[in-house]
């Protein structure tokens, strides 16, 4: 063995830890908290800026060397104002929007998808994504996985094969959906009335990218949601928050239009609505990545 090579070797055996029962379990990463994005909200409706990516990053709060909105989710606001588009590469394997104000088209390599308020789309991440709004103002809500990617220094497929696929769910047809599912029965063991947006690439799961799982969710005037836990962390952007609030634990959340929310994973909640409309929310989870490793955890108490 020559001395570069021996070299080599007794470095790798210098960075050996080795640990055992009495220190392997006694640190922890920071708990997710529960969290409303306030601050994030107001700047995303300020109309008289520029086009901007707004990031919901509490990183500092999480301890991750990179921006995070729970751990293996990056949530953003995209405020865009007519006549400046906007552009980015983010380091993930998928884009996930809702269209939370006006219409406009987005361009992910070759594919276009021309968006309306309502609207759902998701785009293989890893390629340079363009947003320009056709009306004076627009907000679209992203999520990603970046922080996942991050975690374990990866960079996404972007040589054709990537499995996710641009896809458009419209608002129209969302509606008619949740029109058909308010029209059935309910019962004791029914969690909601939502739609989960789902591919055929993410098929038998109900995910809309392979670790993530969203959905419209509602709540009829006066209705409560039966109070429920899950391992997955959920961020719930509220659509129509008024006289809306969840219990998470003990603690009752008033919901705010347009703000974001964070349900900590493994905690007891339930939602309710004390207004005059039905309630209307985008929820997202990491509920795929824990259906994938058989550990989701639901239980009603």
């Amino acid at each position: 063995m020559n001395d570069v090579n021996r070299m080599k070797l007794e470095s790798a055996q210098e960075r050996a830890i080795y640990n055992s029962p009495d220190n392997v379990f006694d640190w922890s990463w920071p708990k997710v908290p529960r969290h409303k994005f306030l601050h994030e909200r107001k700047e995303a409706y300020d109309f008289d800026k520029n086009s901007l990516l707004i990031p919901l990053d509490i990183s500092d709060v999480l301890s991750t060397p990179y921006p995070a909105t729970i751990p293996s989710i990056l949530a953003r606001y995209i405020r865009l104002k007519k006549g400046d588009d906007i552009s980015h590469n983010f380091i993930a394997s998928g884009e996930i929007y809702y269209v939370l104000e006006g219409r406009g088209t987005t361009l992910n390599d070759e594919d276009v998808i021309e968006w309306s308020c309502g609207d759902v789309f998701c785009l293989p991440g890893g390629k340079k994504t363009k947003h320009r709004t056709l009306s004076e103002n627009s907000i679209l809500f992203c999520v990603t996985n970046e922080p996942i990617l991050s975690f374990e220094k990866l960079v996404p497929n972007v040589n054709g094969t990537n499995s996710i696929k641009s896809t458009h769910w419209t608002n129209d047809k969302i509606q008619s959906n949740l029109n058909k599912i308010y029209k059935r029965p309910k019962t004791k063991e029914t969690a909601g009335v939502a739609i989960q947006f789902s591919t055929p690439e993410t098929l038998p799961s109900r995910n809309t990218i392979p670790m993530i799982n969203t959905a419209l969710n509602t709540l009829e005037s006066g209705g409560d949601q039966r109070a429920h836990r899950h391992n997955g962390a959920a961020l719930t952007l509220a659509i129509q928050a008024e006289r809306v609030y969840s219990k998470i634990e003990n603690e009752k959340v008033n919901w705010e239009d347009g703000v974001v929310l964070i349900t900590p994973g493994t905690e007891l909640h339930s939602h309710h609505n004390r207004g005059s409309k039905r309630m209307m929310s985008f929820v997202v989870q990491d509920e795929g990545l824990h259906f994938y490793l058989r550990t989701t955890g639901f239980s009603w108490n």
